[in-house]
């Protein structure tokens, strides 16, 4: 699959931001896995304009999951 570089720079937006929100409690390493794993199942979706909303709210849910 072609990752379109609109996309691919909107992610990595949501990874910095992310890693800004959740500083305090979470390593840079663990936000980028969160994205990741969020990031891949949305994998294969014809329709991608909204993947990065969705991304970072997945990813949030997963940082949230595991805080303790």
């Amino acid at each position: 699959m072609l990752i379109e570089p609109d996309e691919d720079v909107a992610i990595g937006r949501v990874t910095d931001n992310l890693k800004t929100s959740y500083n305090d409690s979470r390593t840079p390493s663990e936000v980028e896995a969160a994205v990741d794993i969020a990031y891949a199942s949305f994998k294969g979706l014809p329709i991608r304009t909204y993947v990065p909303v969705l991304v970072e709210r997945q990813a949030r849910r997963i940082l949230s999951e595991h805080s303790g």
